[in-house]
């Protein structure tokens, strides 16, 4: 029987100020077209058609607007809060689905999205339960001026106020600013327990690099004294950022590359073959490779592209991912994923200091895991990685 064609947008901004995360995440997904192709058992062959909005708002929506169209009614894509914000009612008009691979800040659901990056009580808040006892309760806030930054910092705020602490500051920055002094002096001046970090693509490269030569100046360990923590910290960034200043950040994901498993082992040789350019496989790129994953499997299933067939099909779905087993949550359409913190080495990659024992519940409204609770009653459970 000759297997049923799909084509399958991909809008990711392969270049701009945030191009490495974004290039790996679609290498993330064209491993997972290509491995979904050449399974004759599932019946389909699917067809990516590649959009590069190069980090423009405006071109997001508009080739959103082109590929649907065409007719094409799955589209894989965005990185940044805005751009989905962006696109989502032209995907809600078309009733078309958009497969968004990238962790957020919560607060959203729609119909037509499905999640497949981690939600706020995946990462924030068990960032927030690891440090608050451990580096302490004052943090300073620096991100890019947009909405994950706000929202982000707004939970952290909150929780560490059910702790007894408190964000001294937040600066915000435009997305690809590199000129810092001016926050760094801020952040030295206030001496925090940590900084919290939402900034993105080179203004979080450029922050890593002149904030660790900033304090090696002044005689300060800036990874013990000041360390810095991020939701979105990954391995093709970290070797953006350099060898001066790699090492000894925390970032809090459901996936890290050195995860000791034997399907995360075959993903990393299959990613690595498959781009040895790189960049390399990130968070971001192995939720790309589970939404195509996925996708593919419903719409094998299904046996249509048709939204509404997809949409009831993806809810019998389980992966065997390489950060663990993975699942859509038929209240919210986003995915149970397996919280893990990691420290970067001097290697470029992270050490796993802290996981979940199993996949979480998401929770994008905080609903049941509301930060202005006490959080040793709301986080997920990490155990120390021995």
């Amino acid at each position: 029987m000759a297997s049923k064609h799909y084509r399958i947008g991909v809008l990711l901004s392969s270049s701009g100020p945030y191009e490495i995360v974004a290039r790996s995440m679609r290498n993330g997904a064209m491993l997972a077209f290509e491995e979904l192709n050449a399974d004759g058992a599932l019946g389909i062959e699917l067809e990516p058609c590649l959009f590069d909005p190069g980090g423009d708002l405006g071109l997001y929506s508009d080739m959103a607007c082109e590929a649907l169209a065409s007719g094409v009614r799955h589209i894989i894509g965005c990185y940044t809060s805005s751009s989905r914000k962006e696109v989502i009612p032209h995907f809600e008009k078309h009733d078309a689905l958009l497969w968004y691979p990238s962790h957020y800040e919560g607060f959203e659901s729609s119909g037509n999205v499905i999640y497949t990056g981690a939600a706020p009580n995946q990462h924030i808040l068990p960032l927030m339960e690891h440090l608050a006892p451990t580096a302490g309760k004052r943090a300073f806030c620096v991100g890019s001026n947009y909405i994950w930054a706000w929202e982000n910092n707004r939970i952290l705020r909150e929780a560490l106020s059910a702790r007894g602490g408190a964000v001294v500051a937040e600066r915000y920055l435009p997305v690809g600013e590199t000129d810092l002094a001016q926050v760094i002096e801020a952040i030295l001046s206030a001496r925090p327990n940590f900084v919290f970090s939402t900034l993105i693509g080179t203004s979080a490269y450029r922050f890593f690099r002149d904030f660790r030569q900033a304090c090696q100046s002044r005689g300060i360990d800036q990874a013990r004294e000041i360390p810095v923590a991020s939701c979105s910290l990954s391995e093709p960034e970290l070797e953006a950022i350099g060898m001066q200043a790699v090492d000894g950040h925390l970032s809090s994901s459901v996936y890290f590359s050195t995860i000791d498993t034997p399907e995360n082992a075959a993903f990393v040789e299959r990613y690595s073959a498959a781009f040895p350019a790189g960049p390399t496989m990130s968070a971001d790129a192995e939720a790309s490779y589970i939404a195509v994953r996925l996708l593919g499997q419903s719409l094998a299933e299904a046996g249509t592209d048709n939204v509404a067939a997809v949409r009831v099909a993806v809810l019998a779905q389980q992966l065997d991912a390489p950060q663990g087993k993975v699942r859509i949550d038929a209240q919210t359409f986003h995915a149970y994923l397996t919280p893990r913190i990691g420290r970067s080495n001097r290697n470029g990659r992270f050490d796993v200091i802290l996981q979940s024992a199993e996949p979480v519940r998401p929770d994008p409204y905080l609903v049941q895991t509301a930060p202005r609770y006490a959080l040793q009653e709301c986080g997920p459970r990490l155990r120390l990685v021995q």
